[in-house]
């Protein structure tokens, strides 16, 4: 009888691409986007892949893989390969404790959330089948929007995507009123009258400020509003906004926890639920929460803002969970994404393939075409 199959190796793989524009938000710029790629191997020498959200701050992604090295791979180096979820939450639970002394709960749910995707997408190889079809999903068609357009210019990247097959974009806001509603006019006016428009605040107002920002740009026939308020203001304070204006509210990335997520899915305050598979749950928790927000009759959305693995990852999340959400796909040149080789845009939408996992082997493709940007 054979051994069981248990975990070999984990490892970080960590990239820095050097923008030659900054990416701006309410939240701050980013002078370069990180990468942090977390492979899993097992004792046959099958490896599954995942990626830890890891954008702020600039140091963020470094001191995520000493996490990796330091707490986690001990933890799991010898563990049978059984089911992902046994993992996500005995993972979690094993460093409860940790997590309160040195009170960082987002690095090492982050760390965690990686470590999910990998052992998912490992066990989606094994079994010879594509991510969103070993989910559950129906189908591997999703619709895609273009997202962190601006807030320099936002126009000519918006026309230069939807030659590429967008059909729907987002526009930071936040950034004060009369560049907003001058970046958001000159989006408009370079678009189509049939494509469909997004904001995000990135949490820039306070309440009476979103409701009148957002009476303001309500006018260009938005599709949402993301984030205008604190994530962290209690649902009472969300409700209240979406109470007052007619554009649907979105959120989700700055969650935590199964209960955080249900509470925002039952609060009718949303219209878009936005879980990052990078910041909290992986396919485990997020797959979970996309479900509970299509059968609540909202829209599952999941945020993306890294490199091109947790892209994919967050794609075959959507295809799993079905629904009529939108995969988010950054509109700012990045090889860490392109290099992922993503399936082509037609009128707004998108088709996984059939192999295995994630969909690309990245220790013979990504790997090495980024060479160059590797930092550890």
């Amino acid at each position: 009888m054979s051994k069981p199959l248990s975990v070999a190796a984990v490892e970080t793989l960590l990239f820095r691409y050097p923008v030659p524009v900054p990416v701006s938000s309410a939240i701050g710029t980013m002078t370069s986007r990180p990468m942090l790629l977390v492979r899993i191997e097992d004792t046959e020498g099958a490896q599954g892949w995942g990626e830890i959200w890891c954008n702020f701050p600039i140091v963020g992604a470094e001191h995520r893989a000493h996490l990796v090295k330091s707490v986690f791979e001990p933890l799991l180096v010898g563990q049978a390969l059984d089911a992902p979820a046994k993992h996500f939450e005995r993972l979690t639970r094993l460093t409860r404790q940790q997590i309160v002394q040195t009170g960082e709960p987002g690095p090492f749910a982050q760390c965690i959330a990686g470590i999910d995707q990998a052992l998912t997408d490992l066990a989606a190889r094994r079994r010879h089948q594509p991510l969103w079809r070993f989910l559950g999903g129906k189908s591997a068609t999703l619709q895609a929007y273009a997202s962190a357009l601006g807030p320099e210019d936002p126009g000519p990247s918006a026309q230069e995507h939807w030659e590429r097959g967008f059909r729907h974009f987002k526009l930071k806001v936040g950034l004060g009123r009369e560049r907003d509603l001058r970046n958001l006019a000159e989006l408009r006016a370079a678009l189509p009258a049939q494509a469909g428009i997004m904001l995000d605040a990135n949490q820039a107002w306070l309440a009476p400020e979103a409701v009148e920002m957002i009476h303001a740009l309500a006018a260009f026939k938005l599709t949402w509003v993301e984030e205008p308020i604190s994530a962290e203001a209690p649902l009472s304070e969300w409700s209240a906004v979406a109470a007052q204006c007619a554009v649907p509210l979105a959120a989700g990335e700055n969650l935590r926890g199964r209960d955080r997520y249900d509470e925002a899915i039952h609060s009718k305050a949303f219209g878009f639920i936005q879980p990052d598979i990078g910041k909290w749950g992986g396919f485990t928790g997020g797959l979970e929460v996309g479900r509970n927000a299509v059968a609540a009759g909202l829209a599952f959305c999941p945020h993306w803002l890294g490199g091109g693995i947790g892209l994919l990852a967050s794609m075959h999340l959507l295809a799993a969970a079905g629904g009529n959400g939108y995969a988010e796909i950054d509109a700012n040149p990045n090889p860490l994404r392109e290099a992922a080789s993503l399936p082509p845009m037609v009128n707004g939408c998108c088709a996984l393939p059939e192999t295995p996992g994630l969909g690309l082997d990245p220790a013979d493709t990504l790997v090495p075409s980024l060479d160059e940007y590797r930092i550890r």
